[in-house]
């Protein structure tokens, strides 16, 4: 076993994983540190790592850098088979894979899974202006996407996850819809179709966003399939499911207000630009074609993961 470790800038200084990987190369197991600082990074230490020999890559970070890293796996077009296996210590501000799928926030105990058997998962494809993006957890778009935005540093460092609720809180009275069409296909070949207003959407791979929002409850990362979550425009009762957000939780109110579809592949045709949040990362276009690319990664998961269809 050799693994490589890419690190988010923010993390550095973060002494239970510096304590961690001294632990593991006192047990003879090397480990080989890249750092990243500003976009691209994760690529050029994915490059760096394999080429050292690297047989599972642990992306140390939140959501973002675990996107990162996967993306870069992909974008190299191997079999799963032939890549280094994939691997995740939560240190970001939200954890939303990590957290769904029950990896320990303890750092030494999510590096004891490197030492598990590496499971095939999905990834999805997003095609977008000539561009090709993958996404290991959700796509969000819509109020959410906006959360995402404009959650500062200082609430996430002060709040954690918690911020992107306070946020969401603060900005429940000025949500404006946004509208596209939806056309999907599901595993038995039938048809989605939805034209309309919407002011959230979820695509899911993992299951949730935004410090905890469960935009895909049901979503699994090894069923070749991508979960749809559409929110509508709630058109005047914006307080009363505030007060359910309050009262019994986020997941409740999606519940009672939401659509949603298993698909394989979707296209999102806007009116006007549309952002959607990929790992965290923003793409805007009007036109994205969506597909679930099953078993494109090996990931290192603790037994039982929610994530996975068989357990």
């Amino acid at each position: 076993m050799r693994l490589g470790l890419v690190l988010n800038g923010k993390a550095v200084a973060d002494e239970s994983l510096r304590q961690a990987v001294a632990d593991l190369r006192g047990e003879g197991i090397a480990v080989d540190v890249r750092v990243t600082w500003e976009a691209g990074d994760a690529a050029r230490c994915v490059d760096e790592l394999i080429a050292l020999g690297a047989t599972t890559l642990v992306a140390a970070g939140g959501d973002g850098t675990l996107g990162e890293v996967a993306s870069a796996l992909a974008a190299l077009q191997r079999t799963a088979d032939t890549l280094p296996a994939l691997a995740v210590v939560p240190l970001g501000t939200a954890n939303d894979f990590a957290a769904a799928a029950g990896v320990p926030e303890d750092v030494g105990a999510a590096l004891v899974l490197c030492r598990s058997k590496p499971v095939a998962i999905d990834l999805l494809r997003i095609d977008a202006d000539g561009q090709t993006r993958h996404c290991i957890n959700l796509a969000s778009g819509g109020f959410g996407t906006s959360i995402t935005r404009e959650t500062g540093e200082g609430l996430k460092k002060t709040f954690g996850g918690l911020a992107y609720v306070l946020q969401g809180l603060r900005t429940m009275g000025r949500i404006e819809p946004l509208r596209a069409r939806f056309e999907g296909r599901g595993a038995a070949g039938e048809g989605f179709a939805r034209d309309g207003d919407f002011i959230a959407l979820g695509i899911g791979n993992g299951r949730q966003a935004g410090g905890g929002q469960p935009l895909c409850p049901d979503a699994c990362i090894d069923d070749g399939l991508l979960d749809l979550t559409l929110v509508p425009p709630l058109e005047g009762e914006v307080a009363a499911t505030l007060g359910t957000l309050i009262a019994e939780g986020r997941e409740a109110a999606l519940d009672q207000a939401s659509v949603r579809a298993r698909l394989t592949t979707l296209r999102i045709v806007a009116e006007q630009p549309l952002v959607l949040n990929l790992d965290g990362e923003p793409l805007e276009a009007t036109c994205f074609d969506i597909a679930c690319e099953p078993a494109q990664l090996r990931m290192h998961l603790p037994a039982g993961c929610p994530l996975l269809s068989g357990v």
